[in-house]
């Protein structure tokens, strides 16, 4: 598989109808939080079956495949609404990178939880969800990995920071932030970002 274009990975989900939220250190980054730079993407779709149905078409048009160790291009599978919602999380690589597929990311009950609080990006015309950074490090501390808790002083901080930032400022700094993880050979337009609700 070949290097991370995660704006990829998140256009054609939209491109899908897919519903999801994207959660984790991607998230955090177009948050503009100082962490390191990922190399993965994690979302949580809606667990509505015509939800997974468009999900398993966008998963066919990624190329996405099961990400193992010791197997870089990872081992094709097939898949149908039914059973993308038989596991908790699918690990998945496809040519535009390594993207994690979870269904109820550590200390939330899932999508309808996460999207309540949710900032909104328009890709290509389609909403996407951007978890907020209260759930960021809602999930980060629950789950408890070190790579995770190596992040949290750094994200508890950047919470306090931007507390008070008004709204039309924070969808700003979502748009950018994906903008600037475009890679050339994307395409399409800029995303501009919208508010869900605070």
């Amino acid at each position: 598989m070949t290097g991370f274009d995660p704006v990829r990975v998140i256009e054609v989900l939209a491109d899908h109808g897919v519903e999801f939220v994207i959660i984790g250190g991607f998230a955090a980054e177009l948050h503009g939080a100082p962490i390191p730079a990922t190399q993965d993407v994690d979302v949580t779709p809606s667990m509505a079956p015509e939800n997974l149905a468009r999900l398993s078409s966008a998963l066919d048009d990624l190329s996405a495949r099961i990400r193992v160790n010791n197997e870089p291009d990872g081992f094709a599978f097939s898949h149908d609404a039914a059973s993308l919602g038989r596991a908790r999380v699918w690990n998945l690589t496809c040519p535009s990178g390594s993207f994690d597929v979870t269904f109820l990311p550590s200390g939330t009950t899932g999508y309808d939880d996460l999207v309540r609080s949710a900032s909104v990006l328009q890709v290509h015309d389609h909403p996407v969800a951007v978890a907020a950074l209260a759930d960021i490090i809602r999930s980060k501390e629950a789950a408890g990995r070190p790579k995770d808790l190596a992040t949290l002083p750094a994200l508890t901080r950047w919470l306090r920071a931007v507390e008070g930032v008004e709204p039309a400022e924070r969808d700003r700094t979502l748009a950018d932030a994906l903008d600037r993880r475009r890679r050339p050979s994307s395409g399409g337009g800029q995303g501009a970002a919208g508010r869900v609700k605070d």
